[in-house]
């Protein structure tokens, strides 16, 4: 079996390739991968703040590809525990 490979962050910046790149913030949005809380206006990527505003994202941000929904947990241990 193969290794489970990490989901890459997104670019800050769109390249304006005409094939768009894996990390494309633009391709990303409309595939719908793109992280919780982020946006794309004029090709950059931005965080949306609590009032609805946007702020530029710095290029050396952290960027945290968690998936947003908590993934079901295996019942293993509740029947080792009751064997």
């Amino acid at each position: 079996m193969g290794k489970k490979k990490g989901l890459k962050p997104p670019k800050t910046k769109c390249c304006v390739s005409s094939s768009k790149c894996g990390r494309c913030p633009l391709r990303m949005l409309k595939e719908g991968t793109l992280p919780e809380g982020y946006a794309v206006k004029k090709r950059r990527l931005v965080t949306v703040q609590a009032d609805g505003t946007f702020k530029a994202v710095p290029k050396k941000a952290k960027i945290d590809m968690t998936p947003s929904k908590k993934a079901k947990k295996s019942g293993k241990k509740k029947y080792a525990a009751a064997a």
